[in-house]
């Protein structure tokens, strides 16, 4: 069975600055697809036991997909942490990271990282923002480049984290890795996005490539990961995280670094890459995907877009 992914041609393509904004028509593209006779929706997804350890052992006898309400059959399952990864980090170059320990904690959580890529299979690039979308350094296994690249972030002036996390995604999608992640370095204070965090949370859903937000720096409480506060959940970064199968941590301590980073490590090796049959109309579909045990706990994106052309 060959995979293949399609992605918004055209209508994210961020240099040096920002690209106009797109109609929210041009997200109803068609996505990521097996192929099979028929396109088939992949989606990835993450599953956690109630004490919060991975599973990894499951069949699609044991989940359930959801399409607009409608039960979907998983055509096909797939798990193999062998599997090479693409990870784009994208740093925030705003004035504010310069305050306090921000900009140790965004250069601890890439070395961490770095650390743990395989430089036979696996890619790394390099991203920063302010008011533009800045790539440092192209997808590339010569991870000592990404770490000479961090040093040439540079923090001033205004935070559209919004714009710069749907620029950066459309980027990463045209890997052709099954595991991919836009891994976001921010003290999450956004000033001149166009675009909301709902909108992106849409465009990187649907080009199924998970988004996870360290939120760094002494603005931001400290908490353990995965275990957000009543005002967290409100917070738009945390659910433009979840929305695409990714998540959102405070990695504002050595600590917590240590065990955010660990815990993404974690999912970007075990994470199930499942393959459905989509329904019949076209356009922008809300799907959910559910373990029948109930001491289980999937993190999947929310939504795909399908064209029956």
């Amino acid at each position: 069975m060959h995979f293949c992914r399609a992605t918004l041609v055209g209508v994210f393509v961020f240099l040096a600055g920002l690209a106009p904004r797109p109609a929210m028509a041009q997200l109803e593209q068609p996505q990521a697809t097996f192929k099979s006779g028929v396109d088939l929706v992949s989606v990835t997804a993450v599953v956690r036991d109630k004490k919060g350890r991975v599973v990894r052992t499951l069949t699609p006898a044991d989940l359930v997909v959801t399409d607009g309400g409608s039960p979907r059959r998983i055509v096909e399952m797939q798990s193999d942490d062998q599997t090479a990864a693409s990870v784009a980090f994208l740093i925030d170059g705003s004035g504010s990271m310069r305050l306090g320990a921000a900009t140790v904690s965004s250069q601890q959580i890439c070395e961490m990282v770095l650390s743990n890529l395989r430089r036979d299979r696996d890619l790394a690039a390099l991203m920063s923002f302010d008011t533009r979308l800045l790539r440092l350094r192209e997808f590339t296994q010569e991870f000592d480049d990404i770490r000479s690249g961090l040093g040439e972030v540079e923090a001033f002036g205004s935070t559209s984290i919004y714009d710069a996390i749907a620029g950066s995604a459309a980027l990463v999608a045209d890997k052709t890795q099954n595991r991919r992640a836009v891994v976001v370095i921010t003290d999450g204070a956004d000033n001149a996005s166009t675009y909301s965090p709902e909108e992106v949370a849409w465009i990187a859903s649907t080009i199924d490539v998970p988004v996870y937000v360290f939120a760094v720096g002494e603005s931001n409480p400290v908490v353990a990961p995965g275990e957000p506060t009543g005002a967290q959940q409100r917070n738009a970064l945390l659910e433009l995280a979840r929305a695409t199968g990714g998540d959102y941590f405070v990695a504002s301590t050595p600590s917590l670094v240590t065990l955010s980073t660990s815990r993404l490590l974690d999912e970007l090796r075990h994470q199930y890459l499942i393959a459905f049959e989509p329904g019949l109309s076209s356009g922008l579909r809300r799907i959910e995907i559910r373990a029948r045990n109930t001491d289980f706990r999937v993190r999947s994106r929310k939504w795909y877009s399908f064209s029956g052309d």
